[in-house]
């Protein structure tokens, strides 16, 4: 695999990292990198808004891990500037001091590098985008007098942590990636102490006709600007499109995360319209 010193050209970078990856034997990745968690079969090929099938997901991660050289860039762009400002309102609502928290799908560490004043856990299925964040989130945290994270590859659906271990938990753009969100949440409800938050951001859908909209942005808006940042018409961004449209209503997660056990359970649609905030709460007992 290619590392990340070798990432300044942008495109090589990207053509190199999905030829590798699609050219590796799945069970030679599942030995050194299992992704999919054994929480029971699920059809090989189905996304919908509960769960992604065994080959979608195999597919999904490959693209993702794909996506690390520009994953900021075109971040920022589809978001029209507008995901440092979700980041924050994140941060804004978890343990800013003497907390213990956890971020469930860390990516390539875009939001961990600025959480500061608290012990920090990152977890990421693709030992490729730790690779990625460990150093970049690890360097700022030091500067800033901060303990390391510590990085943790797994998966939301059998999180490797003991029950009431966290005072608040996140996942940012990584929830509507999951093999099975309601496994997932059941697990994060498990490791966070009683009283403590989750706080969940991903794109916004509030009902069928702003789901159309949302889809038009990220076909043609997003995808056009992936295909130039790329070089590649088959760019990974189009997974992007693949989960939304498959992605329930802002409401669909509210009764999800109610039915699995939190409470004070909120949703939030943020300006522009382009993304939700999730917040519950573990019960007290």
């Amino acid at each position: 695999m290619f590392t990340l010193g070798e990432a300044r050209d942008r495109k090589w970078v990207y053509h190199a990292n999905l030829r590798y990856l699609r050219n590796a034997s799945l069970d030679t990745r599942r030995d050194v990198c299992p992704n999919q968690p054994n929480i029971g079969s699920l059809p090989t090929a189905i996304v919908d808004h509960e769960t992604i099938g065994s080959e979608d997901w195999d597919e999904l991660i490959l693209n993702l891990e794909a996506t690390i050289p520009v994953y900021d860039r075109i971040n920022r762009f589809a978001t029209i500037g507008q995901v440092d400002k979700w980041r924050r309102m994140v941060r804004q609502r978890l343990p800013s001091e003497d907390a213990k928290l956890l971020e469930v799908g860390c990516g390539p560490g875009s939001f961990a590098e600025d959480v500061s004043g608290v012990d920090l856990v990152c977890l990421d299925p693709s030992a490729l985008m730790l690779e990625a964040a460990k150093p970049r989130v690890n360097s700022k945290r030091q500067e800033r007098g901060d303990s390391e994270v510590e990085f943790v590859q797994g998966k939301a659906e059998e999180l490797p942590f003991n029950d009431n271990s966290f005072d608040g938990a996140c996942s940012l753009f990584s929830f509507r990636d999951w093999y099975d969100k309601r496994a997932g949440l059941g697990e994060v409800l498990r490791v966070l102490k009683p009283g403590a938050k989750v706080v969940i951001v991903d794109p916004a859908k509030m009902n069928r006709i702003h789901g159309v909209l949302g889809w038009l942005w990220m076909r043609v808006w997003v995808g056009a600007y992936a295909r130039i940042i790329c070089g590649v018409k088959d760019h990974p961004w189009k997974w992007l499109t693949k989960t939304y449209v498959t992605f329930g209503t802002t409401r669909d997660y509210v009764r999800m995360m109610e039915e699995v056990g939190f409470e004070n359970v909120t949703a939030k649609v943020v300006f522009p319209g382009m993304a939700t905030i999730w917040e519950g709460t573990k019960p007290e007992p």
